[in-house]
């Protein structure tokens, strides 16, 4: 599931650094073939699964001015995180925070705590 408009997770904001992601059932296979063996998951070290959302990227505060004749512009600046939505993620459970949203169980993991991600992109 990945969000449309008119879904209910339109109304999540993710901070900063981190990604939304709605684990894979264990037996669940990606289109080229990727999926985590049983025995990895039972050990529960690493899971997979999509991005939903992710977040701005990491901030970078801006110096601050007191320069009156400058216009006002936004004070923080982000630099974009490698993730995106859609892309299938193998992370370290360790790093992540399990939530419940709307009886669906999902993952908040900070970008470090993801190991690899698949991307379908047509080059």
């Amino acid at each position: 599931m990945l969000l449309t408009p008119d879904n209910k997770l339109k109304k999540l904001i993710v901070i900063g650094d981190r990604v939304l992601i709605r684990p894979s059932k264990p037996d669940e296979r990606t289109n080229t073939g990727l999926y985590l063996p049983p025995g990895i998951q039972e050990r529960e070290k690493v899971q997979q699964g999509i991005i939903i959302k992710a977040g701005p990227g990491y901030a970078i505060p801006m110096p601050v001015e007191n320069e009156s004749w400058k216009p006002e512009e936004e004070q923080v600046k982000y630099i974009p995180l490698q993730a995106k939505e859609g892309d299938l993620a193998i992370f370290l459970v360790s790093g992540a925070t399990e939530v419940m949203y709307e009886g669906e169980k999902y993952f908040i993991v900070p970008q470090g705590a993801i190991l690899m991600l698949e991307r379908d992109e047509d080059f």
